[in-house]
C-alpha cells in the first residue's frame, strides 16, 4: 500500500493540467471524492474537479506534510496554495486539510474525502462574511484559562 500512497502523493504534488489525464492510474474507475464543495463520482468527474480548480486558481499546488498509512486507508496532511484571480488578486493563499483515502486491492483510490475548514481556511477571510465568521468563532469558542 506504500507505493500506492507515495504514487498519488507524487500525482497531488506535481499535479499540473496536463497530468489530469493520469487520475485514472491512481483512481479506481468508480472513486467516490468529497470535499467542502464537491461529491462526485468516477474518474471523469474528479478530473472536472481539478480542471475548474486550474480554470478559476492562479498556481494551485498541493505540498503534503505527513502520511499515515495502515492496512488500505491512508491519511494525509496537507496544504493547498493557491493565489485569486479577482479577491486578492496575486496575493497567496494557504488551506491547510487531510484527506482520508481507501484503497481497493489493486491500490487504486476508492473513496477519497477532503477535510478542512471553511470558517477558518476560507470565509473568514472574505471581507464581509469573514466579519461575521470571526464573531461566530469568538463566541463559540471556550473562555481563556487565567494563569
Amino acid at each position: 500500500m506504500l507505493a500506492a500512497v507515495a504514487r498519488l502523493v507524487q500525482l497531488y504534488e506535481q499535479l499540473t493540467p496536463q497530468h489530469l489525464d493520469s487520475l485514472h492510474l491512481c483512481y479506481a474507475a468508480q472513486a467516490h471524492f468529497k470535499d467542502p464543495f464537491n461529491d462526485v463520482r468516477g474518474v471523469a468527474s474528479i478530473r472536472q474537479v481539478f480542471a475548474h480548480m486550474f480554470d478559476t486558481l492562479d498556481a494551485p499546488r498541493f505540498a503534503v506534510t505527513e502520511q499515515l498509512v495502515q492496512g488500505q486507508q491512508a491519511f494525509l496532511a496537507w496544504e493547498f496554495h493557491f493565489r485569486l484571480r479577482r479577491w486578492r488578486a496575486g496575493q497567496p493563499q494557504c488551506i491547510r486539510g487531510g484527506s482520508l483515502l481507501r484503497f481497493d486491492a489493486q491500490g487504486l483510490v476508492q473513496e477519497h474525502r477532503d477535510y478542512w475548514d471553511t470558517a477558518e481556511e476560507l470565509y473568514e477571510k472574505l471581507p464581509v462574511l469573514g466579519v461575521l465568521m470571526r464573531a461566530l468563532r469568538r463566541a463559540g469558542a471556550a473562555p481563556q484559562a487565567q494563569s
